[in-house]
C-alpha cells in the first residue's frame, strides 16, 4: 500500500483491463453465433442457456478471482442469451415485446447489485440499457413499424425491405436522433470507466453496443442478407 492506496500487482492490473474486453466480446458474440443458431434451431439455442449458467456458477465458486469473474460474466450473459433466444426464436414479429422479454430478469439483477453477483448483474443491466436505447430510437425513427414485415418476409424479399428500412434512417431527423443516442451512450460508457472495475466493465458493454448497432446499420445498407435479422 502506497500513500494509503492499495497498489495492484502487474497481473492484477492486466486482468482488471481484460475484464471489460471480455465483456465487450460477449456483446458481439450473439451477432455471429446466437443469431444464426436461433434461426436454425431456436430450441437448442435456448437450452444452451443452461450450459452457460452452469459453467458460470461453477467458475464463480472456484475461489480464484479470474475464474470467478469469468463465471459472473457468463451468468450475466446467460440472462441476455435466454432473452434473445426467446424473442428471436418465437416472438420476433412482435417488436413491442422485445424490451419486456429482454427485461425478464430485471428485478433479480437489481437485487444482485448488492450481493456477490454484482458483476453479473452489472453486465445484464448494461446490456439491457443498450437494448432499451436501441429500441427507443427505432420507435422514434419509425423503423420499428417496418420490423414485422422485414423479419416475416420471404427470403427473396426480406433483404430489400431491410435495405429500405435502413435508408429511412439517412434522413436528417433520424440521423440527429441516432447521433444523440450514440453520444449519450458513449458518454455514459466513458463515465462508467471512472467508477471502478465493475462499472468499467458495464461501460465497455454500453460502448460496444453502439458499435454493434452501427455495424448492423451498415450491414443493412450494404449487405442486408448478412445482418442476422432475416432468414
Amino acid at each position: 500500500m502506497i500513500g494509503g492506496t492499495w497498489q495492484l500487482t502487474a497481473p492484477e492490473r492486466s486482468w482488471t483491463l481484460a475484464v471489460p474486453r471480455l465483456a465487450a466480446a460477449m456483446v458481439v458474440l450473439p451477432v455471429f453465433l446466437q443469431a444464426p443458431w436461433v434461426r436454425l434451431h431456436p430450441f437448442s439455442a435456448t437450452l444452451f442457456t443452461a450450459v452457460l449458467l452452469a459453467v458460470g456458477i461453477v467458475l464463480e465458486q472456484s475461489g480464484e478471482r479470474q475464474k470467478a469473474e469469468i463465471g459472473q460474466l457468463l451468468v450475466g450473459f446467460s440472462g441476455s442469451w435466454l432473452a434473445g433466444c426467446l424473442f428471436w426464436g418465437w416472438l420476433r414479429a412482435h417488436p413491442l415485446l422485445h424490451l419486456p422479454v429482454e427485461a425478464f430478469a430485471l428485478p433479480l439483477a437489481l437485487t444482485g447489485l448488492s450481493t456477490r453477483w454484482r458483476l453479473a448483474s452489472a453486465f445484464y443491466l448494461a446490456s439491457l440499457l443498450g437494448t432499451a436505447v436501441t429500441d427507443l430510437i427505432m420507435a422514434m425513427t419509425g423503423v420499428m413499424q417496418a420490423w414485422p414485415a422485414v423479419v416475416m418476409a420471404p427470403i427473396d424479399l426480406a433483404p430489400g425491405l431491410l435495405h429500405q428500412a435502413g435508408l429511412e434512417l439517412l434522413h436528417p431527423l433520424p440521423l440527429l436522433l441516432l447521433a444523440a443516442a450514440a453520444i449519450l451512450i458513449l458518454s455514459l460508457g466513458r463515465r462508467c470507466h471512472q467508477q471502478g472495475s465493475t462499472w468499467s466493465m458495464a461501460g465497455a458493454v454500453l460502448i460496444t453496443t453502439v458499435w454493434v448497432d452501427g455495424l448492423f446499420l451498415a450491414t443493412a445498407l450494404l449487405q442486408p442478407g448478412l445482418s442476422g435479422l432475416i432468414e
